[in-house]
């Protein structure tokens, strides 16, 4: 069941395709996990150091970036990651590591911290195949994992990120794993579910230009196959929608309220990044700021940085009591400055003295097939990457990696 939702009453991030909050790096391809619906071939193969400045050159020219995502792959796993965090420090973006975390080490910790690492994007979810303690274990179960790394990035003071990737079979859990965030709101400083996408195969042919492309092929075979193209069952429903997502968290809690969003390429009415943010302390949600606080956010970062803010550095998460006095330009806001100061009449010197955290839930959806065989991607998307000196979607590098470029479709004969 989706809820009701118009994008024309949220903000519409200002983000576009040379002026965004992020830029994404993959200077490996090689990775400790197997996570299903993965759109990366993992391989050992790493991308030398002077590939990468060459990457960072042409981010350099073609766009600005409050933040630098290095991925792959994972990140750990990269020979040359201390150096990459450098650089990127000193080409001014905060590097950001977005990593399942199995390789982290308190020592490499410590390291990317010396070399400018700004925060980390820890991916964790059931369907990536972890070994060890960890096997098997359903997704409330790897809160014990979550809050490990969450507590070694507290360590150092760099902001803290978890992605989840969401399935239908697991879409159940998303209100718990929202409950998690609220409970470590002084710790966890954005919560991200991206839900897995289905490349529907048996209802779409595909081509590469005029060529038809066969995407039923065995997985890893070149120039026949994608490394996403695998349906987990066939014949059964895949797709996801944001609109579901915020339905279901709404199961539980009732006033989540959405108030930022990218639109899709081909569905100005889509909702490919869908982001909430909250205000609260660990276990206690006060309310949900509106659209005008992330427009005042957005629009004040970039007339003082010229930069669209993506990462905020994790001192500001916890210092939100400030953002309150923007409470005439924002509903939402209105309602966090009532409810906290409310609360502050019982317990004055406890409303003073303890620190208000903002904490972001953000829903990814990837590509949609429409009915007509259309892709929609997400319009101003923060996770391009550079290939062949030019700025593509890393969602779907495997189609420039075997076809030179990204392949279109239309409805299959008969489907």
């Amino acid at each position: 069941m989706e809820t009701s939702l118009n994008h024309l009453e949220l903000y519409r991030l200002p983000w576009n395709l040379c002026d965004n909050g992020i830029s994404w790096l993959e200077p490996t391809a090689q990775c400790n996990l197997s996570c299903d619906g993965c759109y990366r071939e993992n391989r050992v193969q790493h991308k030398p150091f002077e590939d990468t400045l060459h990457d960072l050159d042409v981010f350099g020219r073609y766009r600005k970036s409050d933040a630098l995502s290095i991925a792959g792959g994972d990140p750990l796993l990269y020979p040359h990651l201390l150096p990459t965090i450098r650089e990127a420090k000193k080409r001014g973006v905060k590097p950001v590591v977005n990593t399942n975390g199995h390789a982290l080490t308190k020592a490499l910790l410590h390291e990317m911290k010396d070399a400018g690492l700004a925060g980390f994007t820890f991916h964790v979810d059931s369907k990536q195949g972890r070994p060890g303690k960890w096997k098997g274990k359903s997704e409330l179960e790897l809160c014990a994992l979550r809050e490990e790394l969450a507590s070694m990035a507290k360590s150092i003071d760099v902001g803290c990120s978890f992605n989840a990737t969401v399935y239908p079979d697991t879409l159940g859990d998303v209100p718990a794993l929202v409950q998690w965030a609220e409970d470590h709101m002084d710790t966890v400083h954005t919560m991200v579910f991206i839900l897995y996408r289905d490349v529907r195969t048996s209802a779409y042919e595909y081509f590469n230009g005029a060529e038809p492309v066969q995407l039923l092929g065995d997985e890893g075979q070149p120039k026949s196959s994608t490394v996403y193209n695998l349906d987990i069952e066939k014949n059964k429903r895949q797709h996801l929608s944001a609109r579901e997502v915020v339905a279901k968290i709404r199961e539980r809690f009732p006033d989540f309220a959405p108030s930022a969003y990218l639109n899709g390429t081909e569905d100005a009415s889509s909702f490919k990044w869908l982001l909430t943010g909250r205000v609260g302390r660990p276990g206690q949600t006060l309310g949900y700021v509106g659209p005008k606080f992330q427009e005042l956010v957005q629009t004040a970062h970039h007339l003082v940085t010229d930069k669209y803010l993506a990462y905020a550095p994790a001192r500001a998460n916890r210092a939100a009591k400030p953002a309150l006095l923007l409470a005439p330009f924002d509903s939402g806001l209105r309602t966090i400055a009532k409810s906290f100061l409310k609360r502050s009449l019982t317990a004055p010197l406890s409303a003073l003295m303890k620190p208000l955290y903002f904490q972001s839930v953000l829903i990814i959806q990837p590509i949609d097939m429409l009915a007509d065989g259309r892709m929609n991607m997400c319009d101003a998307c923060p996770d391009i990457t550079v290939w062949n000196d030019e700025l593509v979607w890393s969602c779907r590098m495997d189609e420039q990696e075997r076809y030179g470029r990204n392949l279109w479709a239309k409805p299959a004969s008969g489907a």
